[in-house]
């Protein structure tokens, strides 16, 4: 991430510089000309600090992103690790059973066989590293 923002600044501190030393005004301020000696250090002042704002606004927004990247990918893996766990178990139908998550809360949902059935899922997934809380919306066919 780190890495990522100095690229960044690297480049726009190097766009700056080579527009500087081409007197260009695409800045959307007149840096002058070496020829002139004028240049305008407001103007400067005002759009370097809009670039910093736009840098910071610019890093928050990745910063967020990849918080919801890494919780969603928790959230599949842990997902992935209670299905596995019932596939593997030959006392629950793991095709009927349904486990979603929600941060570290897993919800098991859909029908069973038997209370023991039942019993078993929601072993499975709160015996599962990660998990806080089982939400049980398992239903018992009779």
């Amino acid at each position: 991430m780190r890495t990522l923002l100095l690229a960044v600044i690297c480049v726009i501190g190097g766009y700056f510089l080579y527009q500087y030393w081409n007197g260009s005004t695409h800045l959307g301020f007149n840096v002058g000309s070496p020829a002139t000696g004028v240049i305008d250090t407001e103007g400067a002042k005002r759009r370097g600090a809009e670039l910093g704002e736009a840098a910071a606004r610019a890093t928050g927004k990745v910063e967020d992103a990849t918080a919801k990247v890494r919780e969603t990918v928790g959230e599949a893996a842990l997902t992935g690790k209670i299905k596995a766990k019932m596939a593997l178990d030959d006392t629950i139908k793991a095709r009927s059973i349904e486990v979603s998550t929600s941060g570290s809360v897993v919800t098991v949902s859909g029908s069973v066989a038997s209370r023991g059935e039942r019993d078993r899922a929601l072993s499975l997934a709160r015996e599962t590293a990660g998990v806080t809380k089982v939400v049980d919306h398992l239903a018992v066919q009779n």
